[in-house]
C-alpha cells in the first residue's frame, strides 16, 4: 500500500480536478455467505450517474442482471482512462486489507442483482470475491452474464493457489490489453 500510495494519489487527484466531486464511489455488495460490505472505486462517473441509470436502463448492452453500457454516457473523461486501466479498482485493496475480499475471486455483485437473478449460483458465494477474477483475463466486460456466472462456478470448484496465481498473473497482460473494460 505504501509503494502504491503515489498512484492513489495522483489518481484522487485526477478525479477531484475533473469536476471537484466525490473522489471515491461506495456501493454496497455481497461477499462470502451473503455479507454485504463497503466497495469502494474511483470514481468514474458524473456525480449523479446513479440518478440517470434508469433512463439508460433501455440501452443497456449486457444479458441478466447487470447493467453496462459500453460508451456510456456518464462515465467522466477521467473515468474512462481509470475503467481502460483499471485503475479505478484500486481502493478495493482496503477490502482485501480488511478481509471482506481476497487478491482472486469472483468478483462481488450488487444484492439487487443476486435478487433479479431467479437462478443464481449461491455455490459463488461460498468464496470471498477477489479484486481480480477468472472472467477478468478469459474476456471481461465482453462474456455474457450466464458466461460470467459459469467462469465463476469454475473457479469455485477447482479453486488452488496454482490457479490463484494463474489467474493473477494473466491479469496483467489483461489489464495493459483492456480488452473488454468499460
Amino acid at each position: 500500500m505504501l509503494i502504491g500510495a503515489p498512484v492513489f494519489l495522483a489518481v484522487a487527484l485526477l478525479v477531484w480536478s475533473h469536476d471537484r466531486g466525490p473522489i471515491l464511489f461506495v456501493q454496497r455488495r455481497v461477499g462470502r455467505d451473503g455479507r454485504e460490505f463497503d466497495f469502494p472505486k474511483f470514481r468514474s462517473m458524473v456525480v449523479d450517474a446513479e440518478a440517470r441509470k434508469e433512463s439508460l436502463r433501455c440501452v443497456n448492452e449486457v444479458d441478466g442482471p447487470v447493467f453496462k453500457i459500453k460508451d456510456d454516457p456518464r462515465i467522466t473523461r477521467v473515468g474512462r482512462f481509470l475503467r481502460r486501466t483499471s485503475l479505478d479498482e484500486l481502493p478495493q485493496m482496503w477490502c482485501v486489507l480488511r478481509g471482506d475480499m481476497s487478491l482472486v475471486g469472483p468478483r462481488p455483485h450488487l444484492m439487487s442483482e443476486i435478487r433479479r437473478h431467479s437462478a443464481y449460483p449461491m455455490e459463488r458465494l461460498s468464496v470471498p470475491p477477489g479484486l481480480v477474477c477468472h472472467r477478468e483475463v478469459g474476456g471481461r466486460s465482453d462474456l455474457t452474464f450466464e458466461q460470467w456466472l459459469d467462469s465463476d462456478l469454475s473457479y469455485v470448484r477447482s479453486r488452488s493457489l496454482k490457479l490463484d496465481l494463474r489467474i493473477f498473473l494473466r491479469a496483467i497482460p489483461a489489464v495493459i490489453r483492456c480488452r473488454g473494460a468499460y
